[in-house]
């Protein structure tokens, strides 16, 4: 397996005159489309794994929302058609004798997820169908999978770098820290679909935020008001600790106040109102849409955690970026390029780009490079466990 490691002449990210970072919220419909197909594939793999002591083949990337249809106003509103989810992708439904409940089980892991999300999501507002192709495995075939490593079942490249850039960290930070139990618990009007985009000019920091309202908290336009004054005082306080450029904020900026146009929903999602998602459309693995870095449009969500490499390579890829950074001090790009029928652990190519100067050797970074390779079949296990992030 070959390593190539150079430095490169390239201008770090902190120093280039503009930079875009964008943001969408767990509430947004491709974030929750995303959340969805994970929370399918993570499911089916727990099942598998009770019943047959291996995660057979499935993948279940291919997820929709259609929006639906609400009329809200201050105080409430009502659904006039609800949310429709289509479950899509590939799993085994049989193997030898036995045939597994997909349909059911992939149906209440995208509901929980989908409730869990959205607060304010009543039982009426989603609905949900269930369109997984079906797939066999033998036996035998189980058995063998238990056995050796698995080899990738596609050429695919995964990107990581290190570190995020100061817009990347307030970006994520804000969109947290709006979408945290501690806010929500204090501002119940702020809904979970929120998009935070960053704009960095020279020194200057630009946050434009979209945050849902959800209107049974908003009695009247002044509520809104006040309470949107509210939430961007609680991002200030946060950008006064964590920003060390000067930052701006703005909200809501297509609100309307003479027009009585403001940003409100009945379940804190624009999905509710025509808006769709769809999975792979969001946000990267390391939960940022970064168009001045180098990243793969992989859809990770959803993906097997065994053998799909467009899974598996674009975690590892920004774990290896950032323990190298963690040793060179400078900013690292890392891609890993599948070939297809060999083992995980043996990528066509490992790319190590070192950008600025960089304060460790060579055969370290090698080093690094090679430990998680050898031990890339590990992360089956925490994507399993739900602890790993894929947007």
């Amino acid at each position: 397996m070959p390593i190539v490691i150079e430095s490169v002449q390239r201008t770090p990210i902190e120093q280039q005159k503009v930079e875009i970072v964008e943001r969408k919220g767990l509430g947004h419909p491709d974030s929750l489309a995303d959340g969805m197909a994970e929370s399918v594939s993570i499911a089916l793999c727990r099942e598998y794994l009770r019943r047959y002591g291996a995660i057979l083949h499935h993948n279940t990337d291919k997820l929709e929302v259609v929006g639906g249809e609400v009329r809200t106003r201050f105080g409430g509103g009502e659904i006039l058609r609800p949310i429709y989810v289509l479950l899509s992708g590939r799993a085994t439904t049989r193997c030898g004798e036995d045939d597994i409940p997909v349909h059911e089980i992939a149906t209440e892991a995208a509901s929980k997820y989908m409730h869990g999300a959205l607060r304010n999501l009543g039982p009426d507002g989603v609905v949900f169908e269930s369109k997984i192709g079906h797939g066999s495995a033998e036996l035998v075939d189980v058995f063998e999978r238990r056995s050796g490593l698995p080899k990738a079942n596609d050429t695919s490249v995964g990107v990581g770098y290190a570190p995020l850039s100061e817009t990347e960290r307030l970006v994520l930070g804000t969109e947290n820290l709006l979408n945290s139990d501690k806010l929500k618990n204090r501002f119940p009007e702020l809904g979970e679909d929120i998009k935070v985009m960053g704009l960095r000019q020279n020194h200057k920091i630009t946050l434009t935020v979209a945050a849902a309202f959800v209107a049974g908290y908003v009695p009247d336009l002044d509520h809104y008001i006040s309470v949107k004054q509210d939430v961007v005082d609680e991002i200030e306080d946060y950008l006064a600790d964590n920003a060390e450029r000067e930052t701006k904020i703005f909200m809501n900026m297509a609100d309307d106040y003479k027009k009585g146009v403001v940003y409100l929903t009945l379940t804190g999602t624009s999905a509710e109102n025509g808006d769709d998602g769809e999975v792979g459309r969001g946000n990267r693995v390391n939960g940022l849409i970064t168009p001045n870095r180098e990243m793969s449009l992989e859809a990770a969500a959803g993906k097997n955690p065994v053998n799909h490499v467009g899974k598996l390579y674009n975690i590892l890829s920004g774990r290896i970026a950032m323990d190298i950074q963690a040793i060179a001090g400078c900013e690292v790009y890392v891609k890993l390029l599948s070939q297809i029928g060999k083992p995980i652990d043996q990528p066509l190519m490992a790319s190590v780009e070192l950008v600025g100067e960089c304060e460790c050797s060579f055969s370290d970074i090698e080093s690094i490079v090679t430990e998680h390779l050898g031990r890339v079949s590990k992360l089956t296990d925490e994507i399993v466990a739900g602890n790993v992030r894929v947007f």
